[in-house]
């Protein structure tokens, strides 16, 4: 083990709790400079938004430290790439606390999957103390909507206070607030995205031999996102001692229990009905059909856990169809015919987490591409890329052009994902760089990137030139 990897401990602790706190490399002056740089942006020309970057380069080495790349691979892949979206939190004396929520996808109204593909990085360029209002998170709750649990116990709030450097990596659903600051100090914290490009791969990320078994014993969306990062099958891995015939093997019973107000209980029957395997997906696929039937509407509204709205496939039983993996998609094939265009736009989002084992599914959702309702073709265009298709490429190519940005948006970010094998479809892409959304355009040049030919090299680069941001230059040093 290399003095900068991240261990197979410090992997299990941030797939349980949510989050994990890494020093970064740098000096102290280093981030004293880095503070001097920000606040002079700030005062002089507000708040740079997702331009932080390009007009403070220099934190580019934050994230390429050892200790940060090292963390950020284990958990997302060694193709993991920055999201153009990052903000800079800036809290003068005397700023109110924040109320809780979690961070949406940038408009774009994804599942929050229990396979964590997205995380958020928080840099403390200066040390923070609990009175300058530091974000404050709530471990183990990830994967709760509401915030029912911090208000039976409100000690399970954390705030993320270190010495300058400080870098907390949380998952991307988490619960977070900013503290009310009231000290004299200004308090700065800088918010990065990065998503996961390529689905685990055994050789990569595999357990240390020596620890095989370690991190299996943890229960729920943990042990399934321990499984499916080190490469164990979609249910228990051959080492796993948890016992399968569990007392509560009562299929009825679990599924009533994904009705419930309890987020735990909900959570602990998802996970249950997934150790079942096949025999429970014909009742999960009924009960999905009725879940989506009432609840799809309500899914897309905004809310604290979903500010921009939500994704009508974010369901209870979808998670669960999704952790019992290849056993369910003939049924999920079956379901992207539905008559409910909710069903259809769960069934294509589930294939899609399940990944390359639902590879056999593409045909059926490349179907959706051409779905009337808006939900259907923005899942199916995200997972496409999920599933590595490359048989696929030219239908995602076809729905850069659909009218939603959305679907636009997933079409390039799923044809980014294939990476060379959708290299043909440059000049599809290309008038993607002047859309009229950010992230759109985003994506177009993440594609072209990792398409990795000559001419979208070019392409790249011709576009980049004229786009390109000089730090150097603001309104008090215009040339």
């Amino acid at each position: 083990m290399t003095a900068h990897s991240f261990s197979d401990n410090a992997l299990r602790d941030f797939l349980t709790n949510g989050y994990t706190l890494i020093g970064s490399d740098q000096t102290p002056e280093f981030h004293q400079d880095m503070c001097g740089r920000l606040d002079h942006v700030i005062e002089r020309e507000g708040n740079p938004g997702n331009n932080v970057l390009p007009r403070v380069p220099q934190i580019q080495q934050v994230f390429d430290a050892p200790k940060v790349n090292a963390a950020l691979t284990r958990i997302l892949g060694p193709g993991y790439v920055m999201h153009p979206h990052r903000h800079c939190h800036h809290r003068p004396p005397g700023a109110k606390p924040q109320g809780w929520h979690k961070d949406d996808y940038v408009y774009d109204q994804n599942v929050r999957h229990h396979r964590g593909r997205w995380v958020m990085a928080f840099y403390y360029p200066q040390a923070v103390a609990a009175d300058m209002g530091p974000t404050s998170i709530v471990p183990r709750q990830q994967h709760h909507d509401t915030t029912a649990g911090l208000e039976a116990d409100p000690g399970l709030e954390m705030a993320i206070t270190g010495t300058a450097g400080t870098v907390a990596i949380v998952n991307f659903d988490i619960w977070h607030r900013a503290c009310a600051n009231v000290s004299p100090h200004n308090r700065t914290m800088l918010k990065f995205q990065f998503l996961r490009m390529d689905e685990p791969d055994q050789s990569s990320t595999r357990a240390d031999p020596q620890n095989a078994t370690e991190g299996t014993h943890v229960d729920g969306p943990a042990r399934h996102q321990w499984n499916w990062l080190v490469g164990n099958s979609d249910g228990p891995g051959p080492h796993d001692t948890h016992d399968s015939s569990r007392a509560d093997d009562d299929v009825a019973g679990a599924i009533a229990t994904l009705r419930s107000d309890s987020e735990p209980d909900r959570l602990q029957a998802t996970y249950a009905l997934a150790e079942m395997g096949a025999r429970v997906v014909p009742a999960l696929v009924d009960a999905l059909r009725d879940e989506a039937e009432k609840h799809a509407e309500a899914k897309i509204a905004k809310c604290p856990a979903n500010p921009a709205g939500g994704n009508p496939a974010d369901l209870a039983t979808a998670h669960a169809l999704a952790a019992i993996g290849p056993p369910a998609i003939d049924a999920l094939v079956d379901l992207t015919s539905d008559d409910s265009w909710a069903v259809r736009a769960t069934a294509v989002d589930v294939l899609g987490t399940i990944g390359r084992p639902a590879k056999v599914a593409a045909p059926a959702i490349r179907r959706g591409l051409q779905d009337e309702n808006l939900w259907v073709r923005r899942n199916a265009a995200e997972a496409l890329g999920t599933l590595n298709d490359a048989s696929s490429v030219d239908d995602v190519s076809k729905a850069l052009a659909d009218q939603d940005w959305r679907v636009r948006l997933n079409a390039a970010g799923s044809l980014a994902r294939l990476g060379t094998a959708a290299a043909p479809c440059i000049s599809a892409v290309r008038p993607l760089l002047q859309d009229e959304n950010r992230y759109v355009q985003a994506n177009a040049l993440q594609a072209l990137r990792r398409f990795a030919t000559p001419e979208a090299t070019d392409a790249l680069m011709r576009h980049l030139m004229s786009a390109r941001w000089c730090p150097l230059t603001s309104k008090d040093s215009t040339f």
